[in-house]
């Protein structure tokens, strides 16, 4: 059972991990470069599709690290899922806010829309260091001695 909850670990991060670094690396400078109604216009479709799908991601690899920690009494994975699990909360309470002036109905004129994306994008990056901070402790942790 030990070894399922560790492989369900590994998976979610990696997955959580490779695409909130994707998201960093290219995605949102390349959203950027595009021009500041390119980016807004495209941040919409884009976060409703992935938001559902990095926090499912997110809790499970904290749920799984903390399980494959009780399972098999290593507590390297209760960390890994303690570095990856705190990208929830830090969503809702410091990326949340700009998400709710990004997503409304009426959007920000160009110059606070601007600020705005930078601001999510310094704030995403927090995310994706968490992210493979966490893959990176399930990886070595999995490792045979």
């Amino acid at each position: 059972m030990g070894a399922w909850a560790q492989l369900i670990a590994i998976l979610s991060a990696a997955f959580f991990a490779g695409g909130a670094v994707y998201i960093t690396l290219v995605e949102h400078p390349a959203r950027m470069a595009a021009g500041v109604s390119v980016a807004l216009a495209q941040f919409r479709p884009m976060y409703r599709r992935a938001a559902p799908w990095q926090a499912v991601n997110a809790a499970v690899a904290g749920m799984a690290g903390l399980a494959a920690s009780l399972l098999t009494a290593e507590p390297a994975w209760a960390l890994g899922g303690i570095a990856v699990w705190p990208v929830i909360p830090i969503t809702i309470v410091s990326i949340g806010p700009t998400n709710k002036k990004l997503l409304a109905d009426e959007p920000p004129e160009a110059a606070e829309a601007q600020e705005l994306l930078r601001l999510w994008g310094r704030l995403h990056a927090l995310r994706s260091t968490l992210g493979t901070f966490g893959v990176l402790i399930f990886l070595v942790q999995s490792q045979p001695v």
